[in-house]
């Protein structure tokens, strides 16, 4: 016949400890071990990780304070202005209309040596040279038809006798409207 174990004691710790085999509670102190060495662990792991976070921060906030350029006054001098307006000015100019109408205007007779801008008073000087007088005038009217000048003046003229062929040689002023773009 079998035997019957009757325990009517109430059950605790020390009972399970003292009915537990020698290797569950190996087991069970091996487990609790690694329980607590790899809570141990985590902790650190975690520490080192909330380091490393607020240092990335740091280095991003250090980043973007370099990164912002500085925002400092610029003061220019009256005559730095007036330098830099004139240089404005010429660059502004309608150049695409007045090599269009100088270009229009000129023969196959006319030499064109030279044409200076002049931005403030709207206007260009330029240096041609002609056979003749006539061919001059006929030159300085074409000019003149042409819808982009407002007005356009021979200023001076002179044969050339350094030449062979003796070309007349002028200049004139050009000048259109201060508004045209």
């Amino acid at each position: 016949m079998n035997t019957s174990h009757i325990d009517f004691a109430p059950r605790s710790l020390r009972r399970v400890l003292a009915r537990s085999a020698p290797l569950t509670l190996l087991v069970g102190a091996i487990g609790m071990m690694l329980l607590v060495s790899a809570a141990v662990i985590g902790y650190g792991l975690r520490v080192k990780s909330e380091a490393r976070d607020a240092e990335l921060q740091s280095l991003r906030e250090r980043f973007a304070a370099r990164s912002q350029p500085a925002t400092r006054a610029i003061t220019i001098s009256d005559v730095q202005a007036n330098a830099v307006n004139t240089v404005v000015g010429r660059l502004n100019l309608p150049w695409h209309q007045v090599f269009h109408a100088v270009e229009s205007a000129t023969p196959a007779s006319i030499a064109l040596l030279e044409l200076t801008p002049d931005a403030k008073q709207h206007a260009i000087k330029g240096v041609a040279e002609a056979k003749s007088s006539d061919e001059m005038l006929d030159y300085i009217a074409r000019l003149s038809g042409q819808v982009f000048f407002r007005s356009v003046v021979l200023t001076r003229h002179e044969v050339n006798d350094k030449d062979p062929n003796k070309p007349l040689r002028f200049q004139f002023v050009a000048e259109w409207d201060g508004e045209a773009k």
